[in-house]
């Protein structure tokens, strides 16, 4: 086996495993909606598997190892399948166990409750994304530029402290002034400040072990901090998964098994670029990852008012990464000459 498929051999397995799964369940339908389901979180989710990878290649080799294992039962399981039941109990009131059951039993009624916290949920994950873009774009010490006209005004704006939590927190009030429903505007304000506060609170876990020394920073930041990161990245990709999957079947067996086998690939994805050493290649690969994420950012903060189809995003994020790659190539040509 060549020693690049070498890190897709778990995911094929799964595949075989839950495509079996859902055909017993559902037939040839249950099948084919597996395998599309599963397509489409790859889709949905690649530039997520670019900024993994970029955390992961400087986590310590213990920490890679548990986001590869613990991480991916969290992933799997835990965000494509208790994330939103536990969301429906929380928006309910109902115990987890009849909302399970509700799931199974009657998956219309789960999900039109699952849909009814789309706003507030939409605003905390579309705030995190924005956050994760700002952080990127609005940095002072970043020399290299994909989009040079833009990003240097962006990175003058990082000498001010607290540029990206300034203009994330602008952009919750505006979109939940003018684009979120009425009676939406104080819960779509509450996830979107509390979207900011998750941001800070992971991305300052290095500061608060570190003691203030670069090196300790360092060190949590490729350990405890980065898994944490990883995680919440995770966890806002697949509700955006999740409510593209309604779209398609409402059983939520096959939603559970579809996802899972595209998580797995996003996985294994994540660690081949790591292997590979993709991100060195391909210089820009990483810029056109965090763009893709900050128009799925708009794009999750548009849907609190307006219907996005979930088609729109897997191609403008599959636009970006693609724009990204043929610039590296461009580039890495034009400085070898």
């Amino acid at each position: 086996m060549p020693s690049g498929m070498k890190d897709f051999r778990l995911s094929f397995a799964v595949l075989l495993l839950c495509l079996s799964l859902a055909a017993i369940w559902g037939g040839v339908s249950g099948f084919f909606i597996a395998l599309v389901l599963a397509i489409l979180e790859v889709s949905l989710s690649f530039d997520n598997a670019v900024v993994n990878a970029a955390v992961l290649q400087e986590m310590d080799p213990k920490w890679q190892r548990l986001f590869l294992t613990v991480g991916i039962l969290i992933a799997v399981f835990g965000m494509r399948l208790v994330f939103p039941i536990a969301i429906v109990a929380a928006v309910t009131g109902m115990g987890w166990g009849e909302v399970t059951l509700l799931a199974l039993k009657n998956p219309e009624e789960y999900s039109r409750h699952l849909l009814e916290s789309h706003v507030q949920v939409a605003m905390f994950g579309g705030v995190f994304l924005l956050m994760v873009f700002l952080n990127f774009v609005v940095d002072s010490n970043k020399d290299l530029h994909w989009l040079p006209p833009l990003e240097r005004r962006m990175s003058w704006l990082g000498r001010m402290d607290g540029a990206s939590v300034l203009m994330a927190l602008t952009a919750v009030a505006i979109i939940a002034r003018t684009v979120v429903p009425e009676e939406e505007q104080g819960k779509a304000l509450l996830a979107g400040m509390v979207g900011v506060i998750l941001f800070l609170a992971v991305d300052g876990v290095d500061a608060l072990f570190s003691g203030g020394g670069e090196k300790g920073k360092l060190a949590v930041r490729s350990g405890l901090a980065g898994f944490l990161y990883l995680e919440v990245l995770d966890a806002t990709f697949s509700f955006d998964g999740v409510i593209g999957a309604f779209a398609i079947t409402d059983d939520i067996v096959i939603i559970m098994l579809g996802l899972a086998i595209g998580a797995m690939f996003v996985r294994s994805l994540t660690v081949y670029l790591v292997h590979k050493g993709t991100l060195r290649h391909f210089i820009f690969l990483e810029h056109g990852a965090h763009y893709a994420i900050g128009v799925l950012a708009v794009l999750m903060l548009a849907s609190t008012g307006y219907h996005i189809p979930e088609v729109v995003t897997g191609c403008l994020g599959v636009a970006f990464i693609g724009l990204s790659v043929w610039s590296s190539v461009r580039y890495t040509r034009a400085h070898a000459g």
